[in-house]
């Protein structure tokens, strides 16, 4: 009797084991699941974190390699603006070597389509997987960015695939409205800033800018054999794109180019004049006016003198 009660005891013993051990070795594969996905958590957020760092990193290497007076304002921005304005000037990089970096214009069409495509799917929350989209796509997300103004730079810049001169000064302004106060538009939006006398400031500003840079361009551009100054200012003075091809210094060279200079000192007088009716806190988007001499009587506008700058 004492034999057969010891066997029951031994078989119940291992029947409360078996039933306890089930329950250790279901939860000790729940923790092994629930580690497995912490591990792959940990990974999927470094590894996103690796990407944005990347994404960050490339379009400030790009702006300070390609846009070097942009890189150093968007440096003095404030730190809630200044990613994103790298964003937009990474953008606008992006564009601007289009023209340089194909051979042909049906190529620099492709790829102003991948941005117009782009921008569209940013403003559907699915930007394509290039650092400089996703850069843009978080200034979007950040600062409710417009998205005319960016449209507006990439239709631009297309038609100034054709590689030509510019008909008429008008034109030029109308170039530099289009690309360059447009990204001054969205600059200020980035600083938070909706006012429209800092948006007529910009709009000045914008065209004085690409007046500057189109006349800073010619040196390497005419060693290309390219000339893309108004032609009708060229006709006034009797200077021919042979003319600026040879690097002539002669009299009604220098007068074309002091006429177009002069019409980017017309603008910045204008962008002066709302200095007064202008937040403070719009400042910072016309840092890179810096770059340039705002004073027709210098041949290159690139100097740094008597920067217009002084008075905001």
């Amino acid at each position: 009797m004492a034999v057969g009660v010891s066997i029951q005891h031994r078989l119940f013993s291992r029947k409360t084991s078996l039933i306890y051990c089930i329950p250790r070795k279901i939860a000790l594969n729940g923790v092994c699941i629930q580690r497995v996905g912490e591990r792959q958590n940990v990974r999927a957020s470094t590894n996103a974190a690796g990407e944005n760092q990347h994404s960050e990193k490339y379009c400030l290497n790009l702006v300070r390699s390609r846009d070097y007076e942009g890189f150093l304002s968007c440096l003095l921005l404030p730190e809630e603006a200044r990613r994103s304005s790298l964003a937009l000037r990474a953008f606008n990089v992006e564009l601007a070597q289009v023209k340089d970096s194909v051979s042909q214009k049906t190529i620099g069409l492709m790829r102003m389509q991948f941005w117009k495509t782009a921008i569209e799917e940013i403003y559907r929350d699915d930007p394509p997987n290039q650092p400089v989209s996703t850069e843009l796509w978080k200034a979007v997300k950040t600062h409710g960015l417009t998205k005319r103004w960016l449209m507006r730079i990439v239709t631009e810049r297309e038609k100034d695939l054709d590689d030509r001169a510019y008909k008429n000064l008008q034109e030029l302004e109308k170039y530099s409205e289009n690309t360059q106060s447009s990204l001054l538009y969205l600059l200020l939006e980035c600083l938070g800033v909706k006012n429209v006398h800092a948006d007529h400031a910009a709009s000045h500003i914008g065209k004085a800018q690409g007046i500057a840079t189109c006349l800073r361009a010619t040196p390497y551009n005419s060693s290309r054999r390219k000339v893309y100054l108004p032609m009708d200012i060229c006709m006034l003075h009797g200077a021919s794109q042979e003319d600026f091809i040879r690097g002539s210094r002669e009299k009604n060279v220098r007068d074309v180019v002091f006429d177009i200079a002069s019409q980017a000192h017309v603008h910045l007088e204008h962008a002066r004049s709302f200095s007064h009716n202008v937040p403070a806190a719009a400042t910072p988007a016309f840092l890179p006016t810096l770059a340039f001499d705002g004073n027709p009587s210098t041949v290159h506008p690139s100097s740094h003198r008597d920067s217009w700058f002084h008075s905001w």
